[in-house]
């Protein structure tokens, strides 16, 4: 079919408050709330009007790592982001293709942001979340599904159609481990009292986890203890895990790196848990990550980009200096992860994770989490439902009418309250396999704040 000509005739830019059940530390950052941003658009195909819907958190210190900044001025950025995207979008004024919207409109709020001081990481995270919408207004004026609308060529991109498009019913969660969290239960630390697991321990009980991902620190001494520790709990369970670690740019060289490395390797105590890791994940500041080479490295297991995935001809950089993957993740744009998968399928070395901005349930986490399966990532990092309860600060309405429409994916506690369904370390997606991108559900808009 031929992709549809859409003319973008609103959009409406929202958020809502998120407080974090448990603090998130990653890197020099710890999170205990944020605002979750939304995007709806309305869009006229053939004189009818449809509606498409994304939603991310705004996690701060990770967009923008600079310490001179607060918290609150990471979120105005990525308002400032969307503010941008959404005037670019408006003032194409044309029926097009979702992929042409974005082609033309991306480059305009890009420049817009970049002028005004915005760091390309942040600059992106307005035009990826209209790119979401648009699709999902798309996929929803041509009654198709995510996959099949990707292999109908709904969104005109130059990708969807060549790729291998996977159609997975449940794919399975990796649960991060972040600095902050606890490990045991006999652990001291903070416990919300809420019925959900608060350490490592009551999680893998709870859900029989056996994918985690572990962030490092970049202290040698630091991580050496804390990765002993982990890999004690994990034995004293007697789980046959596999494991991520993610170095969140904590590395200011490629030296540093190297030999922090070989300080990991030459502990017995973590022997076991190296040959279980399948991945290292942005090691290096995104500064320096794609001016240094790590291919001399003595690293066994391949390191991928995420943070440095804020241009189109970052993977290939990466590659060219010996990165063998890239993330996958919706704030990074869904054709950023579309034009990626079609790159490593060309290559066998080469492989896609799939990452989390501690997606919330509903729109964020069904879109993103489809994304990436589709896609072939069969693992996939999802946190939100650890560090959130449930839909945290949403009406209990909204809970339930995606708990309904999605009732593979959530389950309800004995309170009522719906949360992230994982069984045997498992997730079931099989039910964002419904026309629109990934949801038969919408955000009660009118219990949402503006963002003007």
């Amino acid at each position: 079919m031929t992709a549809p000509a859409l003319r973008i005739t609103e959009v409406l830019l929202s958020q809502r408050h998120v407080t974090l059940r448990l603090p998130f530390r990653f890197g020099a950052a710890t999170v205990t709330q944020c605002p979750q941003a939304f995007v709806r658009v309305r869009a006229e195909l053939g004189g009818r009007t449809f509606e498409g819907a994304s939603a991310e958190l705004m996690v701060p210190k990770w967009f923008d790592k600079s310490p001179a900044l607060t918290h609150e001025q990471n979120f105005e950025q990525l308002r400032e982001s969307l503010r941008n995207a959404r005037d670019a979008w408006l003032a194409t004024g044309e029926a097009m293709s979702p992929h042409a919207h974005s082609q033309i409109a991306s480059e305009g709020a890009l420049g817009v942001s970049l002028a005004r001081g915005l760091p390309r990481l942040a600059a992106q995270f307005g035009p990826a979340l209209l790119d979401k919408a648009v699709a999902d207004a798309a996929l929803r004026a041509a009654g198709l599904s995510w996959v099949d609308g990707l292999r109908a060529g709904v969104l005109g991109d130059p990708w969807s159609q060549r790729l291998d498009l996977a159609q997975p019913t449940h794919v399975v969660l990796r649960h991060t481990v972040g600095l902050a969290d606890r490990l045991a239960d006999d652990e001291p630390g903070p416990d919300p009292q809420d019925g959900l697991p608060a350490t490592m321990e009551s999680a893998i009980r709870r859900h029989g986890l056996h994918h985690f991902k572990l962030k490092l620190s970049g202290q040698v001494d630091a991580d050496m203890d804390r990765l002993a520790r982990i890999a004690a709990v994990l034995q004293r369970l007697g789980v046959d895990y596999r494991a991520t670690l993610d170095g969140n740019e904590t590395f200011a060289d490629a030296t540093a790196l190297g030999d922090h490395w070989r300080a990991l390797q030459a502990s017995p105590t973590l022997a076991d848990l190296l040959r279980r890791t399948l991945l290292l994940e942005q090691p290096l500041a995104r500064a320096v990550a794609l001016k240094e080479s790590i291919a001399s490295l003595p690293i066994d297991v391949p390191v991928i980009l995420d943070e440095s995935d804020d241009h189109p001809a970052a993977f290939e950089e990466g590659l060219s200096l010996g990165y063998r993957g890239i993330s996958s993740k919706a704030c990074k744009g869904i054709y950023r992860s579309l034009a990626n998968a079609h790159r490593i399928a060309s290559d066998p070395r080469l492989l896609l994770s799939g990452e989390d901005l501690t997606c919330q349930a509903g729109l964020a986490v069904q879109q993103d989490t489809l994304l990436a399966a589709s896609l072939g990532v069969r693992h996939i990092e999802r946190n939100g439902h650890h560090y959130v309860d449930g839909f945290g600060t949403a009406p209990a309405e909204e809970a339930r009418a995606f708990a309904q429409a999605h009732a593979g994916l959530y389950d309800t506690d004995p309170h009522g309250r719906p949360h992230l369904a994982v069984t045997g370390g498992r997730i079931d997606i099989a039910s964002l396999h419904t026309p629109g991108f990934a949801s038969a559900a919408t955000p009660l808009w009118h219990s949402l704040d503006a963002i003007h």
